[in-house]
């Protein structure tokens, strides 16, 4: 350590960011950006976001999966490990059911703390899970069973500002307000961080209803996938703590691939492509290649020269008797 010089450090260790905890807590409101893999992340983080929502939709999309829990939870914790190395910013798993029961979910907290995740979202459906924009009336599962799941949560977590937010789908299952308050007012008393009410419904009626019968007894976390209409001052003034723009990097990667691949295929060229489509130096810079050629010039000296002139010999030629005679040059 004592070889390490103060300008490397600078660039070795992270910038140190607002804990996701502090941001919740905040009177302004946060916006948390959908990610599913390094690159997203790292765009979202540019762009100027303060914290990230790693989205299971989005995760298991993006590994060619239904969100159905068919990717299984060591696979989204090495994606969400990618997208924490990729950027300084606070992560939000989208956790879905836990991936089974309180011990599922205890022993994924604690591998998200080891990776440096800021915190995840539990929701209180049954696994496995089925996306909450498909059919209705989905089951639930029980207040006590899913208390046990946010206490295991909490007693496991070794980062105390980690994060457990609490996602009822009370309203998403048909079910009515007053089950909604009293589902997030056992899992607050369980030890919630914040609740996440979520609605599939056109108008953001129903969640500002919830934001001002909840009182700010914790802070409130939505979902405006569906009533995205609405205008964002609406928010503010409800009293709402985050907003998650859910799944909207994906479905945009979705529509330019498919654009761009349609053409490809359909001119048999890729002439006339390359406006329309990220340049080469961008994907280098996003991946930070300049940050490895420094590296290289600090820790590999001429290793590189080394290995060209062990491959390639240098050959000299002598003709005898009208053959040739090559020899290797010491």
């Amino acid at each position: 350590m004592d070889t390490l010089t103060s300008s490397t450090l600078l660039k070795t260790v992270k910038p140190v960011t607002p804990c996701l905890r502090s941001m919740l807590q905040d009177t302004e409101i946060t916006f948390l950006m959908e990610a599913h893999n390094g690159l997203s992340a790292k765009i979202a983080e540019e762009a100027g976001f303060s914290a990230l929502w790693a989205s299971g939709l989005s995760i298991s999309t993006s590994l060619g999966v239904r969100d159905h829990n068919e990717a299984s939870w060591t696979q989204v914790l090495e994606v969400v490990e990618f997208m924490v190395d990729s950027v300084s910013v606070p992560v939000l798993l989208d956790g879905d059911t836990g991936f089974g029961d309180f011990n599922n979910a205890r022993r994924l907290v604690r591998k998200l703390c080891q990776r440096g995740v800021a915190g995840v979202c539990f929701e209180d459906k049954i696994f496995p899970k089925t996306n909450s924009f498909l059919g209705n009336e989905q089951p639930l599962a029980s207040v006590q069973e899913f208390c046990g799941k946010i206490k295991a949560a909490k007693d496991t977590q070794t980062d105390d500002d980690f994060c457990v937010v609490a996602r009822t789908e009370t309203l998403i299952s048909g079910r009515s307000m007053e089950e909604a308050l009293r589902r997030a007012e056992a899992y607050h008393a369980a030890g919630a961080d914040a609740i996440l009410i979520h609605s599939k419904k056109k108008s953001s009626d129903e969640v500002l209803e919830f934001a001002r019968r909840w009182g700010n007894r914790s802070p409130v976390v939505i979902v405006p996938t569906m009533y995205h209409h609405t205008p964002t001052d609406l928010f503010r003034k409800g009293g709402i703590s985050a907003v998650i723009w859910a799944n909207h990097s994906l479905r945009a990667a979705i529509l330019a691939m498919q654009t761009i691949v349609g053409r490809i295929h359909a001119c048999e060229s890729v002439s006339g492509i390359d406006a329309d489509i990220a340049p080469l130096d961008e994907v280098f810079r996003l991946t930070n290649v300049a940050e490895l050629e420094e590296a290289e010039k600090q820790y590999a000296g001429g290793a590189k020269e080394d290995h060209k002139g062990a491959s390639e010999p240098q050959k000299a030629s002598t003709r005898s008797g009208g053959s040739d005679v090559r020899r290797e040059v010491a």
